[in-house]
């Protein structure tokens, strides 16, 4: 029987991530442990708990930048392993090194816990130190230390000048620095068909919208106006575009949401579209877009 598995193999993981079996052990992970750190996920097809944690261990491996490797053993049809190692119960998780189990953890951890468990054994690695640099770009970036970022970013991208992650990051930089030039400068520094063109998208569409904002107009002229002419969608649109540069979110998707409610193929469907760029700016994480996409599908499939 095949382990639990995510539906693919993450990004960055391929050719980290195997099954073995008891004649295999000895290669696949006693060997292999000269060369790098390698987990066994040692686990059994009828435990929950180890089909919660084996996508977090391929996560965290993928997140490892080829510092880790994982080795997955199933123990109902290879139980004389971990018989030797003493394994009592599954999900178990041996870290190896030059050959030798070094550390182990039981249950299913947070991936947090499991990327640190990884951080305290493996032996850094360049793409796992550009990790580690574009994490501490976006955490200044949170933080609103532009500066910071940027500087962040921009040096990752004289090592990697295709990473889209850094691309992303330094161009949001100069949207919220309000920059909009720059932005699209360094925007147009990202490859054909590369990879987390999400984040790319993402901050594209960032950019028309600080675009669009520039042109809005003052939030309490427009907000009297929409309120004395309620069926003035266009006035309303750009009403939630000024409400979205003012910071507030769930304004700007409530005009479009009533929008949408009131004649939902106005202009060619232009505020579900409007609605939509906010999402894909915002992220899939904001409580915005949670809410905001809840209640469009309330309007449509209701």
């Amino acid at each position: 029987m095949e382990p639990p598995l995510l539906d693919r193999t993450p990004d960055g993981a391929e050719g980290l991530i195997k099954d073995t079996t008891t004649q295999g052990f000895m290669a696949d992970v006693v060997d292999a442990s000269h060369e790098a750190l390698v987990l066994v996920d040692f686990w059994a097809p009828w435990c929950e708990p180890c089909k919660q944690l084996t996508p977090v261990l391929e996560r965290a491996v993928a997140a490892a930048g080829g510092s880790v490797r994982l080795v997955k053993l199933n123990i109902d049809e290879h139980p004389s392993i971990p018989g030797q190692l003493g394994v009592q119960s599954v999900p178990a998780v041996y870290a190896f090194k030059a050959g030798q189990p070094v550390d182990r953890f039981s249950g299913a951890l947070p991936e947090s816990q499991v990327k640190e468990f990884i951080a305290r054994h493996a032996e850094p690695t360049d793409a796992s130190r550009a990790e580690a640099e574009i994490e501490a770009g976006e955490a200044a970036l949170d933080a609103g230390d532009f500066e910071i970022a940027a500087q962040a970013f921009a040096a990752i991208l004289q090592g990697d000048p295709a990473s889209t992650r850094a691309i992303a990051g330094l161009a949001k930089c100069y949207i919220l620095s309000g920059d909009l030039e720059r932005a699209e400068q360094t925007l147009a520094l990202a490859p054909d068909g590369a990879k987390n063109t999400a984040a790319i998208d993402a901050v594209k569409a960032m950019l028309e919208l600080a675009r669009k904002s520039d042109e809005a107009g003052d939030v309490a002229e427009l907000r009297s106006r929409a309120e004395a002419n309620p069926k003035d969608f266009q006035l309303r649109c750009d009403l939630a575009i000024a409400l979205n540069a003012s910071g507030d979110r769930e304004g700007a998707a409530r005009q479009l949401l009533e929008i949408i409610e009131l004649d939902g193929g106005w202009s060619e469907g232009a505020a579900k579209a409007q609605l939509l760029q906010f999402f894909e700016a915002w992220g899939n994480e904001e409580p915005a877009t949670v809410a905001g996409r809840q209640k469009l599908s309330l309007l449509l499939f209701s």
